[in-house]
């Protein structure tokens, strides 16, 4: 089976353009310590930024497989915003929070070495279902 690329990025901008389309204000709640992430480091709290990507707050917005990209206003400073789609938390309507969240991703640039095949213990027998037979106690020849 040949490895497809993430959805996530396909997603993003799936919802952003519903979102724009039903007159919401989209934002996008980042992982500010994800690799590769360039935020104003002032606005990030607990490692998080929520970035208003609406056409009217952000300018040049690019959204990419692997990346998305704009300038936007911070403090009254015009700042460049770079982040990868997989440091994107979740995307949602600031008026009624309705959007989608997204499972954190690890940078897989990085490898994991806690699931190396040595750290990892293997099960002796792969784990199946199983059937047990329970006795039936009736006599066979019952003539009911």
């Amino acid at each position: 089976m040949e490895k497809m690329t993430s959805s996530k990025p396909y997603l993003i901008r799936a919802l952003y353009d519903w979102l724009v389309d039903n007159h919401q204000t989209p934002y996008l709640l980042v992982n500010a310590d994800y690799p590769g992430v360039e935020v104003p480091q002032a606005h990030v709290n607990a490692g998080r930024i929520v970035l208003n990507v609406s056409p009217q707050a952000c300018r040049g917005l690019h959204m990419e497989n692997d990346r998305i990209v704009f300038t936007a206003r911070f403090s009254g400073l015009v700042v460049q915003i770079f982040l990868p789609p997989a440091a994107v938390l979740s995307i949602y309507s600031k008026e009624n929070g309705r959007g989608m969240e997204f499972a954190v991703e690890e940078d897989r640039s990085i490898p994991d070495l806690s699931t190396t095949p040595s750290a990892v213990p293997t099960p002796s027998r792969p784990n199946r279902p199983s059937l047990t037979l329970i006795k039936n106690d009736a006599p066979d020849d019952d003539p009911t």
